[in-house]
């Protein structure tokens, strides 16, 4: 693939142009990429403050009684997106869902642990676990190359 940037000072706007002969896989996942790239923020509340989160910071995003929670380094934060709303905010090269209740950001995981169950237990770097359900075990072996 070869990529082109051109500077121009003239131009007051953005201009993405993809040439190619066919739409491949690639093709399609830039195509994703650029057009998901929401300019939607991830606005978190603590004590009737309000905070708007850096993807970066996050560690790991869950629901519970029917309210979603994002978790930082020090603080947890409530959302007012659902999860699949953040997924699509989210860059998934970084975020993967681990059960039908939480996404995990992959940059914050020490280490992933396979237990003999067949579950995946996940240990964060600031020494946190979470479990990732059965059903979701396959996808983040796969994103593991494992």
């Amino acid at each position: 693939m070869e990529i082109e940037v051109k500077i121009d000072n003239k131009c007051s706007d953005t201009k993405v142009v993809i040439i190619t002969n066919k739409i491949t896989d690639e093709v399609d996942y830039i195509i994703n990429t650029i057009s998901n790239h929401s300019h939607r923020r991830i606005v978190g509340v603590e004590n009737e403050k309000i905070t708007i989160l850096e993807p970066t910071e996050i560690v790991r995003i869950y629901s519970s009684s029917g309210k979603v929670f994002a978790c930082c380094a020090s603080k947890e934060y409530t959302l007012k997106l659902r999860l699949y709303e953040l997924e699509e905010i989210l860059d998934q090269n970084n975020f993967v869902r681990i059960s039908n209740s939480e996404i995990v950001n992959l940059k914050k995981v020490d280490k992933f642990d396979i237990r003999f169950n067949g579950t995946i237990c996940i240990i964060f770097l600031d020494g946190t676990i979470t479990y990732a359900s059965r059903r979701y075990v396959k996808k983040i072996k796969t994103i593991l190359g494992i």
